[in-house]
């Protein structure tokens, strides 16, 4: 049996957290919502899912979770170069069709923008580096973004930062040292939080570093619990825990935000993976938790650029709340619609011509 034969029987004989999956798709439908609300209320303590951007920080948690359990008793089998082309191979083809995505509606949105306040050259230097990840928040249009054709891939450059830690770094060191950074990284979230007032930042050139702290925490805190094992055993099934975790989204969005959102990144999410990791699946429900953890990825990659085409339509026309219901309810429903078709005719074709093409070689 070859290495790549025998990774992929290793994969298939692990527990599938279906859970976890489904409430993956829940967080990228939060950002999704909130991402409209947030050009809606210009006020964010009117906004009721003023803290759907909390997601992200569920993403990185579960993310640390669940590259522990894959690849912790992996690495030695399959080698540093696999463990890398397998995570390209996961997650590029879709930050490539983000990107592109972004350009178009760069170029195309018929509701506004500015397009003649850039070049060409660098409309292409722009679209290159978000291709390849590399930060550039240069353009004002798109609130210096660190990735302007695609403002969520923000956090895919630090997913890969985190990647990269945990290959030569975390995949070695023992569990004690392991708590010791989770604790020193729950000291920057806390310092994140105190100096900004919030957890927001992350996205843009100026809070850069905000989310390495966002990033340091989360993932090393689902790291810690996939090593320390703690899953708690429970019947609170996929409907509670997905209430659960609404919960934080649409928590009050207040003055208090500096202590109640690293709250909820320290405690709630390590809590709710945990949770999510030893619940009880009813077999009902496991095909929309297989569905909502297949979307969460293409929908969270690609549904940014028709947020700048909805957010120069109502800067432009103030539509009333009727209106607008009428106009995002659809909207999200259609995003949805649109990721499945990226994942089936788009993601899943790419990513297994890649894979079939490595594993050839």
């Amino acid at each position: 049996m070859t290495t790549s034969q025998n990774s992929v029987t290793i994969q298939q004989t692990k527990q599938h957290f279906e859970i976890l999956d489904g409430l993956r798709g829940i967080a990228a439908l939060a950002v999704v919502v909130f991402h409209f609300m947030e050009w809606i209320f210009t006020d964010p303590s009117q906004n009721f899912i003023g803290h759907g951007f909390l997601a992200v920080d569920f993403f990185f948690c579960l993310s640390g979770f669940v590259i522990g359990y894959a690849y912790d008793d992996r690495i030695a089998k399959i080698g540093l170069r696999k463990f890398f082309l397998a995570r390209i191979i996961r997650l590029h083809p879709l930050v490539v069709a983000g990107s592109i995505l972004g350009l178009l509606a760069f170029l195309f949105d018929p509701f506004g923008g500015h397009l003649e306040l850039y070049s060409a050259g660098k409309i292409i230097l722009v679209f290159i580096c978000s291709l390849f990840m590399i930060p550039l928040p240069v353009i004002a249009d798109r609130g210096f973004n660190l990735f302007s054709f695609n403002a969520p891939a923000w956090s895919l450059f630090w997913e890969y930062v985190a990647n990269i830690a945990y290959a030569f770094i975390l995949l070695r060191i023992k569990r004690n040292y392991l708590l010791i950074l989770t604790i020193l990284s729950a000291v920057a979230i806390c310092y994140v939080g105190y100096n900004s007032g919030n957890l927001l930042g992350g996205w843009s050139g100026p809070t850069f570093w905000d989310g390495c702290a966002r990033i340091s925490y989360s993932f090393l805190a689902g790291l810690l619990i996939y090593r320390s094992n703690w899953i708690i055993k429970n019947n609170l099934g996929f409907i509670s825990l997905s209430a659960l975790l609404l919960l934080a989204f649409i928590m009050p969005f207040s003055e208090w935000n500096w202590l109640t959102e690293p709250l909820v990144i320290l405690f709630y999410f390590p809590f709710l993976i945990a949770l999510g990791a030893g619940a009880v699946l009813k077999p009902a429900l496991k095909r929309a938790c297989v569905f909502s953890g297949n979307i969460s990825y293409p929908l969270y990659m690609t549904h940014y650029a028709v947020l700048w085409m909805f957010g120069n339509y109502f800067t432009n026309n103030k539509p009333d709340a009727t209106q607008l219901t009428f106009i995002v309810v659809p909207a999200v429903i259609l995003l949805v619609g649109f990721a499945y078709l990226v994942m089936v005719m788009y993601d899943i074709p790419v990513r297994k011509y890649l894979s079939n093409k490595w594993n050839k070689k």
